[in-house]
């Protein structure tokens, strides 16, 4: 089977074609994940002008969609690339792109369509029904958590035909390493040593992190939490909350920004890793983090809960609920699965190869139906 995997959201024109896979790697990382399970890919790039390149022997096709006038015109430019290369299934990143899908649709309408989410959000209401249209041309819709479908389909956005798959959004190449030498290298520490990585926002839910961390101390007086993270909208508030607890001073140290290659070695170095995230598409820093064999101490939403199969590896706890964390913080660091377990369950669910697995089910699933179902 031959599948194409398509981003509509144009190529950012300051940046040549190998620039833009550097830099999207999402891109790369979800045809190979689908590749490493021995499915044949290429990938489609909206762009302006043509090209292609040539990665790992995945072929990234470039469309010039520039003048293009309208989504039907762009969809007609995709649709003759998709016949030249024969694709047999479309794999459509965003289902906020379910415009773009349909006019390939209106050209290809052999052709099956599965979209898979990427954090998106229904329509305001009152666009629906011309949604409703345009999701009916697709066959199956993947999210990292069935639960995740619910607005949409609570919507009724999707026919009751469409198929819904739980598949991981991504995977991670991060591995355990030594602890002893990351630790050498990065000077973290801790017993247990708890490694937070994301904004400093409201919707990561720092100030119920440290009060949770405040209200272990008691237990673990030898924890030291480590704060890794970009935007930080709510760095007064952090830093003030740190400030007047005594059970916080010399224990939370703010890294600040931190270079992706980098998170790497502060996950090899670390015991837990902690997150307060209100929901997640998926949470990638939670699928790095079980690469390197940490015990994950994570809010019980329903993208976590996937990741972890339910919290068989790792503590879940209930969002802005601080006595929970504590309760979770000191759980985990009494009984914690070691590296090597945490790491397996990586492997046997959340690896290139795993997740490539459940694409190619899925692929073969929407194929088959949309073969009967179309004369």
């Amino acid at each position: 089977m031959h599948v194409a995997q398509i981003n509509f959201l144009p190529a950012p024109t300051g940046l040549a074609h190998d620039e833009v896979l550097a830099q999207w790697h999402s891109l790369m990382d979800i045809a190979e994940l689908v590749a490493a399970a021995g499915t044949r890919v290429s990938v489609i790039q909206a762009a302006t002008r043509d090209d292609r390149l040539t990665r790992n022997g995945i072929d990234y096709h470039f469309v010039d969609i520039s003048g293009a006038v309208g989504a039907m015109e762009r969809g007609r430019r995709f649709a003759r690339l998709l016949s030249e290369i024969k694709a047999d299934v479309l794999h459509a990143n965003g289902l906020g792109f379910a415009e773009a899908a349909f006019a390939v649709a209106q050209c290809l309408p052999q052709l099956p369509i599965i979209f898979q989410d990427h954090a998106d959000r229904p329509p305001r209401w009152w666009r629906r029904p011309q949604w409703r249209r345009w999701y009916a041309a697709a066959a199956g819709v993947a999210f990292t958590a069935r639960e995740l479908a619910l607005p949409f389909t609570r919507a009724g956005l999707f026919a009751p035909q469409m198929r819904l798959f739980a598949i991981p959004e991504s995977s991670t190449r991060f591995t355990v390493g030594s602890r002893v030498d990351a630790r050498m290298e990065t000077g973290l520490h801790g017993d247990p040593c708890v490694l937070w990585v994301g904004h400093l926002s409201a919707g990561k839910d720092p100030l119920t992190v440290l009060e949770g961390v405040a209200r272990a101390t008691p237990k673990l007086p030898g924890l030291q939490l480590w704060c890794a993270f970009g935007s930080a909208p709510l760095m007064d508030e952090v830093q003030q909350r740190i400030a007047r607890d005594a059970r916080l001073a010399g224990r939370v140290h703010l890294l600040g920004k931190v270079a992706h290659a980098d998170v790497e070695r502060l996950m090899q170095s670390t015991d837990l890793f902690v997150s307060g995230s209100l929901a997640e598409s998926c949470g990638y820093v939670v699928l790095e983090a079980l690469a390197c064999g940490v015990t994950p101490v994570i809010t019980d939403i329903p993208s976590f809960r996937a990741l972890t199969c339910d919290g068989s590896v790792g503590h879940l706890w209930p969002c802005s609920d601080a006595m929970r964390l504590a309760d979770a913080l000191i759980a985990a660091a009494s009984n914690r699965p070691s590296p090597e377990r945490v790491r397996a369950h990586f492997d046997a669910v959340l690896s290139f190869k795993a997740v490539g697995g459940q694409w190619a089910d899925a692929y073969a699933q929407v194929h088959d139906d949309w073969r009967r179902r179309k004369p």
